[in-house]
């Protein structure tokens, strides 16, 4: 008789963890909110040079194992990567030294960029702004069209009969889960996979993990703009900004950022300022259509690193991923798979 595992959580890391456990073992997926999820409204992007800062080494090192991963790991689901890389863009002169010290930290650590003058972004990106100062190209980086991620993934767990169960969790302990509606399931092991609710779930993880808050925009081009073709990072008087482009011509902008608690709310100064500063970067969103606004709930660490491991006996977390849920979705279920059937962790390759 395979061992029975429940996954606490249905966002991009427990789909993937419930998907690779599936093909040894009988898994249930607590999903009560399936669009609740970080990972639904999130921008795509698998960019772990263009998120890397001085102090998060290790975090770098983690996100290219991971996009070491993403070829197979796609493939194996059936989805389409975007390929085009990263544009990273400075709007003003203070931007750009911003963009030196990070261009400089990644040389350091043998991760060199090509910083581009604003007539190069352009020959590159033709829809930038020629007010823009300069950046940095990252051939490397890919993206993925998130949503058609979850869809694939909760297809792939049907077909490997995982039990998706709608009722939310209350509590994680060895053996068993207890349901918010006093019922249990019980389990050989649980992996609370939650994101932003992870830290209610198991005392270990009390005051580990706190929900960011982010919003996030969908834009589609109406007639005569040029197509965006790589994903644009920009910094524009020091305030953070991307746009990813989809197949079909739309972009997903972001990303807000607010310690909220719970608060999933859009504000109408979040979009206010996504909508301004994208603008600066490429003048021609001013005549895209707007489809959505929808915020999300990361789900922070105190490092900006993962919690991925036992808490105790029969009890997995895989948590507090932040910026990087679908960066680090194949190395986590990599990781969770080795712990629940006491199997070696693959090792990641280096570059």
């Amino acid at each position: 008789m395979p061992e029975t595992t429940v996954v606490v959580g249905g966002g991009v890391i427990g789909l993937s963890v419930a998907w690779r456990l599936a093909a040894r073992q009988r898994v249930t997926l607590l999903d009560p909110a399936p669009e609740a999820a970080a990972s639904w409204v999130a921008g795509g992007m698998l960019a772990p040079v263009t998120e890397a800062w001085p102090g998060e080494e290790r975090l770098l090192d983690l996100g290219m194992a991971a996009l070491d991963r993403w070829p197979e790991f796609a493939a194996d689901l059936g989805v389409e990567l975007g390929t085009g890389g990263t544009v990273a863009v400075a709007f003003d002169s203070a931007d750009a030294g911003q963009q030196d010290t990070q261009a400089e930290f990644l040389a350091a650590r043998g991760r060199a960029v090509r910083r581009l003058t604003s007539r190069e972004l352009r020959a590159l990106e033709p829809a930038l702004s020629p007010k823009i100062r300069s950046g940095l190209s990252v051939p490397g980086d890919l993206a993925v069209d998130n949503r058609e991620l979850l869809r694939r993934l909760r297809s792939a767990c049907g077909t490997r009969g995982v039990t998706v169960d709608p009722r939310p969790a209350d509590e994680v302990r060895p053996g068993a889960v207890r349901l918010a509606d006093g019922t249990e399931i019980g389990c050989d092991t649980a992996v609370i996979t939650a994101g932003a609710w992870s830290g209610a779930l198991h005392p270990a993880l009390a005051g580990l993990i706190r929900p960011v808050k982010g919003e996030i925009l969908r834009l589609r081009p109406r007639s005569g703009e040029p197509p965006v073709r790589h994903t644009v990072r920009a910094l524009v008087e020091s305030r953070p900004v991307y746009l990813v482009p989809r197949a079909n011509g739309e972009i997903v902008l972001g990303a807000t950022q607010y310690e909220a608690g719970f608060d999933t709310e859009v504000t109408v100064g979040g979009v206010r300022d996504l909508l301004a500063d994208a603008e600066r970067v490429l003048p021609g969103l001013a005549e895209y259509a707007l489809l959505e606004c929808a915020a999300g709930l990361r789900a922070g660490s105190r490092d900006n690193l993962p919690l991925v491991g036992e808490l105790e006996p029969g009890v997995l977390v895989a948590a507090g991923h932040h910026r990087n849920g679908l960066l680090l979705a194949p190395v986590t279920a990599d990781t969770v798979y080795a712990l629940a059937t006491a199997t070696p962790a693959p090792q990641p390759t280096t570059r």
